[in-house]
């Protein structure tokens, strides 16, 4: 449970410093909203930091192989942020506009998978490295 609880928090940090990113575009080009508006979004991304720290989980799967932890990863994400990003007008209600949505969802997802398995296979290369 402590661990579900950590990974939950560090959830939290990674989607608070996307916001802070989006807030400060939004400053930047000088966008005015409601602070109601700013606390559902900020809601959103919480609840997609706090997913996302503990999906981590599926990837300690040690009986499932990497190409079923990273299917059954993204299947669940796409079913998470989906009806998050319709509700919270993220994605606006469309056949086009969901299509879009997901697909650029897809490739940001496939490029943290990319960038992730390049930085894992470089640990890796550098731990072998030790060993020998």
């Amino acid at each position: 449970m402590n661990e579900i609880i950590k990974r939950i928090w560090v959830g939290f940090g990674f989607a608070s410093v996307l916001t802070f990113v989006a807030l400060s575009l939004i400053v930047l080009q000088q966008v005015d909203t409601s602070v109601y508006e700013v606390w559902q979004h900020m809601l959103g991304s919480l609840v997609m930091g706090a997913y996302f720290g503990v999906a981590s989980f599926i990837f300690e799967q040690e009986r499932w192989s990497p190409l079923i932890q990273t299917v059954a990863h993204f299947s669940l994400s796409i079913l998470v942020w989906l009806p998050l990003a319709l509700f919270l007008g993220w994605v606006p209600l469309g056949w086009w506009t969901i299509i879009i949505g997901v697909f650029s969802f897809t490739v940001v997802y496939c490029l943290f998978w990319l960038g992730s398995t390049l930085y894992f296979k470089s640990v890796l290369k550098q731990l072998n490295q030790m060993v020998k």
